[in-house]
């Protein structure tokens, strides 16, 4: 038999550990010096330029949000308004018809029970012209009433679109 020798595979080579420093915050290969900002000054007209530029940045931010807010502000008032005006209206509608139906539930108890033709055409004459009159009193309440819906939600706008025009002027 033949006899086969084993090699033993010689052991690793352990290279000497280096303490290795923490890596740096915000440098993706913190072991690569080919990717390692190069360190330099930066000129102070560069870094002055640079911070009233943030400055002037966080001033026009500020602006920009101010005058989102007070537009949301506003819309938010004049939906207020609104809604409020339209409920007002509805309301007034609705009692106007109440008080229509009424009369005219009225008007044909009143009309079955006259006796004579000419009492009821009378009774006719007086709930025509009663009505009339109710129904322009109503139109005319309806009219002011969405007038003032109109003026109260347009007001607003109309202020700030004023204010914006003057505060563009005095600039």
């Amino acid at each position: 038999m033949t006899a086969t020798t084993t090699a033993e595979k010689p052991a690793p080579k352990t290279r000497a550990t280096k303490a290795k420093a923490a890596p740096a915050a915000g440098v993706a290969f913190p072991d690569f010096e080919a990717f390692q900002l190069p360190k330099m000054e930066i000129p102070s007209m560069f870094r002055e330029a640079t911070e009233k530029s943030i400055e002037s940045a966080r001033e026009a931010y500020a602006k920009v949000k101010t005058a989102a807010e007070d537009a949301t502000d506003l819309m938010e008032d004049t939906f207020e308004t609104s809604r409020q005006g339209v409920v007002e209206f509805n309301h007034k509608a609705v009692d106007a018809a109440k008080e229509n139906a009424d009369a005219a539930f009225t008007f044909i108890k009143d009309i079955m029970s006259a006796k004579t033709l000419a009492e009821a055409i009378e009774l006719q004459s007086t709930f025509a012209r009663k009505q009339f009159d109710t129904l322009s009193a109503q139109t005319k309440e309806m009219q002011e009433l969405a007038t003032k819906l109109g003026t109260d939600v347009s007001s607003p706008v109309k202020e700030a679109m004023e204010k914006s025009f003057k505060d563009l002027k005095t600039k």
